[in-house]
């Protein structure tokens, strides 16, 4: 299975990802989606589960928080604050201890990473929206197989298409 991984559009679509989430089976968004239509283009894509973030407003959005969804055989968490100021939220934690995915997807610091944290693989696929800071623009990818799990961080250019 394929899945698209995406966060901090901060309202912009940018058509970039038409082609590089063409054939996924389901998108996770991270929060922070921001005005405008992201996830109704999205939606045309593939199924998409999103949570908000602090930009949405949380769950003054209409959006959860949080979500867990089941794919390929495994749990994933989304949720959108799960790191601040370099380290795990206590909230992230707790998230962490109840759900107990095999992988969690988070967004807010803008900085695409990947990495493995007692058993859970953590990934944050970067900023999709409006370039930022000095970081990249990103996105992501999953190949999830019963026993396999596949991530990468595909960079979108500076400017969107």
């Amino acid at each position: 299975m394929r899945i698209g991984v995406i966060s901090d559009t901060h309202g912009l679509f940018d058509r970039a990802i038409l082609r590089h989430f063409s054939g996924v089976d389901h998108i996770l968004h991270a929060g922070d989606i921001g005005r405008g239509d992201v996830l109704a283009q999205l939606q045309r894509i593939a199924p998409v589960t999103a949570v908000s973030g602090n930009v949405d407003g949380f769950e003054a959005s209409g959006i959860p928080a949080e979500q867990t969804v089941d794919l390929a055989g495994h749990r994933i968490a989304i949720y959108h604050r799960l790191y601040e100021g370099g380290r795990l939220t206590r909230d992230g934690i707790d998230m962490l201890a109840r759900t107990r995915p095999t992988l969690c997807v988070y967004g807010h610091t803008h900085q695409p990473k990947a990495e493995w944290r007692e058993g859970i693989l953590l990934f944050n696929p970067g900023s999709a929206g409006p370039k930022r800071f000095h970081l990249p623009r990103a996105v992501g990818v999953f190949v999830l197989g019963h026993d396999r799990v596949e991530s990468r961080h595909i960079l979108l250019a500076g400017r969107a298409e």
